[in-house]
């Protein structure tokens, strides 16, 4: 079979997909969601129209080059590409398809490590891309649920901890989803049920409002600290209570209750500030309590200790609320706004 640098020739390849918001992350690990599974763990995530594309086009014979905003290039070796780089990941993903000889440049509308899952959106992309390259030689696209299994199998090879699975699952899919996590051994790992449709996304994302906080968050410092605390057996109630939460706000946002919503979001929340009050920053505390005392629905995203906020409220309260946030955020280099909508589209 002809190469990937062979198959692409002069003609550069193209694949996007969606970052997200979510509730009741952590969950997704294995770590968490076997032993819990009789509860019925689950995540409820929102994928954002802030995409991350990656380029994939022919570059010199043997060599390896990966560039994205934010960090700093890789350029090397395509065999030696270290794994434990900023970049790694992706080198990791090129490792898989045996890609020498080309450059993959990565472009992403959200902010460089701002918990919205971005490194696992851009190997999805990537998967995506590679499986283009690969068709021109008549190989047929894979699933989508491979390319999330996939990219999360040689993430969590790498990472050195373990690795949740719902950013992938928003990247591939889109929408608005809670992904309950069954844990089959012989089978896919979770199972998706769309919660809003299509139609009602425009109002939906009245709703939101995303905030960066400026300070790039390290996501494997606070989930190491949430699975020493739960392999010890400390924190099994807590995370009982976390279960209930996110299963009540992913049903609450099926029946469309959105102050029962909120109010699961926040309980959920104080948990979690609870178990490691570094979840939120020094941007992120005032954050959410300006949200919740607007009667708004409040939580970091992914793993928290930096990157984003967001809030869930109705418009009226939002729009409160969205001067309070920017005299918050004002006062931090590069924090602001993000103008997030929801993205019913998943790979591109």
């Amino acid at each position: 079979m002809k190469t990937i640098r062979d198959l692409l020739g002069q003609e550069s390849v193209e694949a996007s997909a969606p970052c997200r918001i979510d509730m009741g992350g952590t969950l997704d690990l294995s770590t968490f969601y076997l032993p819990l599974h009789h509860l019925g763990p689950c995540t409820f995530n929102i994928a954002l129209n802030l995409r991350t594309r990656v380029c994939i086009s022919s570059f010199e014979a043997g060599r390896l080059r990966i560039s994205s905003h934010g960090f700093d290039d890789l350029t090397v070796d395509a065999g030696s590409a270290p794994f434990d780089h900023p970049l790694g990941l992706m080198a990791a993903v090129a490792a898989h398809f045996q890609a020498n000889g080309v450059q993959v440049e990565i472009a992403s509308s959200s902010p460089p490590r701002s918990a919205l899952g971005g490194s696992s959106v851009a190997a999805v992309a990537m998967i995506w891309a590679f499986s283009k390259i690969r068709a021109r030689a008549g190989l047929p696209m894979p699933k989508r649920s491979a390319v999330a299994l996939l990219a999360h199998a040689i993430e969590q090879s790498v990472a050195g901890v373990p690795c949740g699975l719902q950013d992938q699952l928003a990247a591939v899919y889109g929408g608005v989803n809670a992904w309950y996590w069954t844990g089959d051994p012989e089978g896919i790992p979770f199972e998706r049920v769309a919660l809003i449709e299509e139609d009602a996304f425009p109002d939906l994302s009245e709703d939101l409002l995303v905030a960066y906080c400026g300070a790039p968050h390290v996501s494997k410092d606070v989930n190491a600290t949430w699975v020493r605390q739960f392999v010890s057996g400390k924190t099994r109630q807590q995370w009982r209570q976390i279960v209930r939460l996110s299963r009540g706000f992913s049903e609450a946002m099926r029946q469309m209750d959105f102050p029962a919503a909120r109010a699961f979001m926040n309980q959920e929340t104080e948990i979690r500030c609870r178990l490691t009050p570094e979840v939120l920053d020094a941007v992120g505390q005032p954050l959410v309590a300006a949200a919740i005392r607007g009667g708004c629905g409040a939580r970091f995203t992914g793993a928290g200790g930096g990157g984003c906020v967001w809030a869930f409220g109705d418009p009226g309260q939002l729009a409160a609320l969205r001067p309070e946030w920017e005299s918050v955020l004002a006062h931090h280099q590069s924090a602001g706004i993000l103008e997030a909508r929801i993205e019913k589209r998943g790979l591109l």
